[in-house]
């Protein structure tokens, strides 16, 4: 089970975007990378391909190593370790291992 989900709110640990926050696109588990909204942005230079299209330098979101982002507890408002327990259904669960809160 991938500690980090779509949707999550991360912290980002480590990089030229320490300390910032922001919400998970997707999750590549197989390169370990995440897209997560407004960290890590990259400047690319895009060609004018079509007659309404624009061309020029456009700013975009780049993957980040998974190592370098950590969820946010939403009661401590820190970041997150995150333990797994496996409830009585079979279903498993995440929660934080300072205030025992489920995410």
């Amino acid at each position: 089970m991938n500690k980090i989900k779509k949707n999550d709110i991360v912290y980002v640990l480590s990089g030229k975007d320490k300390g910032k926050t922001g919400k998970v696109f997707r999750v590549n588990a197989k390169d370990g990378k995440a897209l997560v909204e407004g960290i890590n942005y990259v400047k690319k230079h895009m060609r004018k391909t079509k007659q309404d299209q624009q061309g020029g330098i456009v700013q975009k979101e780049s993957p980040i190593r998974l190592e370098n982002i950590a969820p946010l507890c939403k009661t401590c408002n820190k970041p997150a370790r995150l333990g797994i327990h496996a409830l009585a259904d079979g279903t498993k669960s995440r929660y934080c291992k300072r205030c025992k809160e489920v995410l």
